[in-house]
């Protein structure tokens, strides 16, 4: 249960929305007027369209990215750098120009437990504090996330030198040696939960907040980390973890029919699995996010990432494996059934396109477009 970290509402005196919903989310065959997933294509885009999108009650944009630094992330996280200047192209061309903005970045990466001796998955790993390291010869902002805000002098006052795009492409291209079991949701709680001194003023009260999150994996936040318990006891078929991969989190975090997740064969009708020993329901994640504003008109989810079908198992060596739902130049994604229902959750305020394209290019502009429309410009 998320209670295990306190809401940034008991922090700042926002007020909570009453009550937690069960998440039924949708099936993973793609609804209508929606396309399948494939290279260029959107996977959700919501329940409604840009312009039936009601303007927000906001005072400029705290946007915050989660990002999959995972082994197989390094094009993806290359071609978002690259293409940031086509996010950036949009905002400025919102009446009144460029909002004032906080732009911070987190990784999928929270760790395991710290006692199972996984790569890369040691401890707490970036447990939600936002990133401002450099990659490469650039220079990062001087603050924890990128502040660019009109100073009401007619000038903006920044954090940064160089341009926006320069400086957000300097800290998001933030490696590929973080944990394999990628735990957005859990990532996007800690950093906005208030309880990460790091990350102190990020969060605005009256700004619209946008939680972006760029992977190839579904959600694997836990509640209970023996689900990557590695003892050679549990590292095996007829164990009731069976073998240590990512496909615990399928297992265990989703319900497809049949529910039968070692045995090979296509699923359908993929939901996120409610009540799992080991993992959050993803209901619990929304309610969080919707309980930091008293208007839920002023949140905004987006996604690139892996299409929610088709979902496919197989074995590999006697091994159960998901199947990729998607796959381009830069490599495969995992079906994003979890992360799916998540957006969901807020109609008429996400967008979603696949992670396999060639480049992140479209994927930015939509969400950039949905942006401008929300916040009226």
């Amino acid at each position: 249960m998320l209670s295990r970290i306190p809401k940034l509402a008991l922090t700042l005196g926002f007020a909570l929305l009453g009550g937690l919903t069960a998440c039924q989310g949708g099936p993973t065959d793609p609804p209508d007027g929606t396309i399948d997933g494939g290279q260029g294509d959107v996977i959700d885009a919501g329940e409604g369209t840009p312009d039936a999108v009601p303007v927000a009650n906001a005072q400029g944009m705290d946007l915050l990215f989660v990002i999959d630094n995972s082994g197989s992330m390094r094009e993806e996280q290359a071609s978002l750098a690259a293409n940031f200047n086509r996010f950036v192209n949009v905002l400025q061309n919102i009446d009144g120009g460029l909002p004032d903005v906080h732009i911070g970045i987190v990784t999928t990466n929270v760790g395991a437990g710290g006692t199972f001796g996984i790569a890369g998955c040691e401890g707490n790993g970036d447990n939600g504090i936002l990133i401002n390291a450099p990659s490469g010869a650039c220079s990062p902002p001087t603050d924890r996330y990128i502040i660019d805000v009109a100073n009401g002098e007619g000038g903006r006052t920044r954090n940064y030198d160089g341009t926006l795009e320069e400086t957000f492409s300097c800290i998001a291209q933030v490696g590929t040696a973080g944990c394999g079991f990628e735990q957005p949701l859990e990532a996007m709680v800690r950093a906005l939960s208030g309880n990460t001194p790091q990350n102190a003023g990020f969060l605005r009260e009256n700004a619209l907040l946008a939680v972006v999150i760029i992977s190839d994996e579904d959600d694997c936040s836990v509640i209970d980390t023996d689900m990557y318990d590695s003892d050679p006891s549990q590292d095996r078929i007829d164990s009731e973890l069976g073998f240590l991969s990512s496909f615990r989190c399928f297992e265990f975090g989703v319900t497809c029919d049949p529910d039968t997740p070692r045995v090979p064969g296509a699923r359908n009708s993929c939901v996120p699995r409610q009540g799992s020993p080991f993992m959050d329901d993803v209901s619990e994640y929304a309610d969080f996010l919707k309980g930091l504003k008293d208007n839920p008109a002023n949140i905004v989810v987006a996604g690139i990432v892996g299409a929610p079908s088709p979902v496919n198992v197989s074995l590999d060596n006697g091994v159960p494996r998901l199947e990729a739902s998607c796959s381009s130049g830069s490599g495969d994604a995992a079906p994003a059934i979890r992360l799916s229902a998540f957006f969901d959750e807020f109609p008429d305020r996400n967008t979603v396109t696949t992670i396999c394209n060639e480049d992140l290019s479209d994927g930015l502009t939509g969400i950039a477009n949905l942006l401008a429309t929300v916040i009226g410009g």
